[in-house]
């Protein structure tokens, strides 16, 4: 039976370091999935071309600045795995994309926060595939159309990012729940055309969500979403977590599940 694929809204770095609710069915997840290996986009690596790691082994990038320490001693370093590196840049050829190996890049928190809860153990291994900032929903599509082939190989293709993200207007001081309302009808939005199954409304985002350039001033934490719809394609199942500090819209979505 193929995996679905996953996209994850991977919050603030800080989660690493809690138990909630989010990383609670985040283990649930990695437990139930039990993948041979992942493939992991993240809104964290973003280059003008597809690039997928190839290092034996995935360093841990702490690639953020003045969170407490204990984050910074955090290592999740799972192995890479060099034939699944080279599967997917045959399978994305056959996409049309041209695609480069890194042997030199780790993986960064936008993978690690999630994963070190899902496979705690690090053994799972990880390709990471970088996103392309300066291209649309449909490229990002296309790429994990393309992908779609390991779901029934054992591979869980796995896109992290943030369902609504603006850090800009984050609420510090938010209690009990509070959501600002542009941040509500831009999340609902998606989860309507979702359930749906509106392929075309969704990958037109920019032009027909609700104020879609302050649930994402800029798309790369977006980006991602399409990467996992495009590889488990419809049904798609929304796992509601709500929000964090008012905006920070913390949904996953699972695709292609049967």
């Amino acid at each position: 039976m193929a995996l679905p694929s996953l996209f994850l809204s991977h919050g603030a770095p800080t989660l690493a370091l809690e138990d909630t609710a989010v990383t609670r069915a985040w283990a649930g997840l990695g437990a139930s999935l039990a993948p041979r290996a992942v493939v992991l986009a993240s809104a964290h690596w973003d280059t003008p071309g597809p690039t997928v790691t190839t290092a034996p082994r995935l360093a841990t990038i702490h690639d953020f600045h003045g969170f407490p320490r204990p984050l910074y001693d955090i290592r999740y370093e799972p192995p890479g795995h060099a034939a699944l590196a080279e599967r997917v840049t045959t399978l994305l050829a056959r996409g049309g994309f041209a695609t480069e190996g890194d042997a030199r890049r780790g993986i960064d928190h936008g993978g690690w926060v999630p994963l070190r809860f899902m496979f705690p153990d690090a053994k799972v291994p990880v390709v990471q595939l970088s996103i392309q900032s300066g291209r649309d929903a449909a490229h990002h599509l296309a790429l994990g159309k393309a992908l779609a082939p390991l779901r029934g190989e054992g591979v869980l293709v796995l896109a992290s990012g943030g369902i609504v993200h603006n850090l800009r207007e984050l609420d510090w001081q938010g209690t009990g729940g509070r959501v600002m309302p542009w941040a509500k009808a831009f999340n609902d939005w998606v989860a309507a055309n979702v359930a749906s199954g509106d392929e075309e409304a969704l990958v037109d985002w920019l032009a027909r969500a609700p104020e879609p350039r302050r649930a994402h001033p800029t798309p790369d934490h977006f980006l991602p979403f399409f990467v996992a719809l495009g590889a488990g394609g419809f049904p798609g199942q929304r796992i509601d977590f709500g929000f964090d500090l008012g905006s920070l819209g913390m949904d996953a979505y699972a695709f292609g599940a049967a």
